[in-house]
């Protein structure tokens, strides 16, 4: 089936399995890589892109349901190469280590940023607990996401 989309603000046009998972075709028909597949349960959020800003698992969203949708992934987020506020946080803070998790910790961050500025450090807590990080133990993540969202930082 054809689908229509925009992805990083560029309008995309694929022909698309009918249960192809939205996870798959970011990564195998388009090369954006960022979005991991951690668990394919949409447990860990290493796979969160933004669906009209919108933190979701791409790993649970079938392709078609994107048909006429924004999708937002890592690859995005970055302006010529220059890092975004929640990602120059993240390595300033320490909050980056194997790195799989970070793509959709970014993601998330960037919808907090975007919905919720100045999100208190508990609220930031909140909103990331369906991001896993098995390396950081959260506090450094926390820590850079809560400091880029209280200084302003817009996506």
């Amino acid at each position: 089936m054809r689908i229509e989309l925009e992805v990083n603000g560029a309008p995309t046009v694929l022909d698309v399995a009918p249960l192809a998972r939205l996870l798959d075709v970011l990564r195998d028909d388009l090369g954006l890589t960022g979005a991991k597949e951690g668990c394919g349960e949409g447990e860990c959020g290493a796979c969160t892109v933004l669906l009209d800003g919108d933190p979701v698992m791409s790993c649970l969203v079938a392709a078609a349901q994107a048909h006429g949708h924004r999708i937002g992934t890592v690859e995005g987020v970055a302006v010529d190469g220059v890092p975004g506020p929640v990602q120059r946080a993240l390595v300033d803070h320490g909050g980056v280590q194997c790195g799989s998790c970070i793509p959709g910790i970014v993601m998330s961050a960037t919808a907090i940023a975007a919905r919720e500025p100045g999100a208190s450090r508990e609220r930031v807590r909140e909103l990331l607990a369906g991001n896993l990080c098995r390396c950081t133990g959260y506090q450094q993540v926390v820590d850079a996401v809560a400091e880029a969202v209280a200084a302003g930082a817009r996506p």
